[in-house]
């Protein structure tokens, strides 16, 4: 299909056959980055830049090897080597990057709407990488092909997302995706990282894990965010965090017995998840989140950057 969009900003405006095509996509390049020629030229003479002003390891390298092995030239920004330190805005920083002749900029930023408010000027292709606590779309792609390849089909399957909802945009792009196709969505967690604001696409909220994850086909784990909260916001020791809403096997055995359990990273082993499920190949999918999620970046970028 032609991909009709310019920009990647969030996972409303993606239609189910748009969506389908971006993961049917990461089919071939799961395949082409298992093979021994990794690289192709598909994207040579195109320009990619990130710029990143939160840290990142999984999100930021994949996106730089996806550009690299699309053969793309690539160019990575840490926020501390740029203008932004001498005062210079996001905006401007960004339409700078863009008078560049660049053809994609890749953004994460800690305020709601930035790479929406960077795609209403620029030139080239803006891809969300994370916004605030809005969304993460190339997350829930990934996501959604890591499921589907599990579970055959979205549709009629029931995932939990347990954790800090509140201050998530995984969460928020992962259950707009998610109900888009037909899946029926619980969140799971205490009441001071619940959130109504998904109650009008059906989402249940459940504060005891075990009634929430009974009959579930996939659990998401999320990490608490320290660094979106304000001081004393989260004021229950990690102990106790953990004791009633960090993942065991005795909390997961009222989930399906093929439950898969996913993280978007990174872990905090022995917080929101124990060692030895995070690590359980019976039901971690968590390595295959890591790598779908370079196969699904190189998809987006060829999509946006072929067009």
């Amino acid at each position: 299909m032609t991909f009709p969009h310019r920009h990647l900003l969030d996972i409303e405006r993606l239609s189910l056959a748009e969506i389908n095509a971006i993961l049917d996509l990461t089919e071939r390049y799961i395949e082409q980055n298992r093979s021994p020629n990794r690289k192709s030229t598909k994207l040579e003479g195109k320009t990619v830049i990130n710029l990143f002003f939160e840290p990142s390891t999984r999100t930021r390298t994949s996106f730089e090897i996806a550009a690299k092995r699309l053969g793309a030239d690539v160019v990575s920004i840490p926020v501390e080597h740029s203008s932004t330190r001498k005062g210079e805005t996001l905006l401007d920083t960004a339409l700078n990057l863009d008078a560049m002749h660049i053809d994609a900029l890749v953004i994460r930023h800690p305020e709601n709407g930035t790479p929406h408010l960077v795609a209403t000027q620029a030139k080239a292709s803006i891809v969300n990488a994370g916004d605030g606590t809005n969304e993460h779309p190339t997350q829930a792609l990934l996501d959604a092909f890591v499921l589907r390849k599990h579970k055959k089909s979205l549709k009629g399957l029931t995932v939990a997302i347990c954790g800090d909802i509140s201050h998530s945009r995984v969460a928020r792009s992962n259950i707009c995706l998610l109900t888009k196709f037909g899946a029926t969505v619980r969140t799971i967690a205490p009441p001071y990282f619940a959130t109504k604001n998904y109650d009008n696409l059906g989402v249940t909220n459940f504060e005891d894990m075990k009634e929430g994850l009974q009959g579930v086909d996939a659990v998401m784990m999320l990490r608490i965010q320290h660094e979106r909260m304000a001081e004393g916001e989260f004021a229950v020791s990690l102990k106790d965090y953990h004791q009633r809403y960090g993942l065991d096997a005795k909390k997961l055995a009222v989930a399906k017995p093929d439950a898969v359990i996913l993280h978007p990273g990174p872990v905090n082993h022995g917080v929101e998840i124990v060692s030895a499920l995070a690590d359980d190949p019976r039901h971690s999918v968590i390595r295959e989140q890591v790598e779908a999620g370079v196969a699904v970046r190189m998809a987006i970028l060829d999509l946006l950057l072929s067009r």
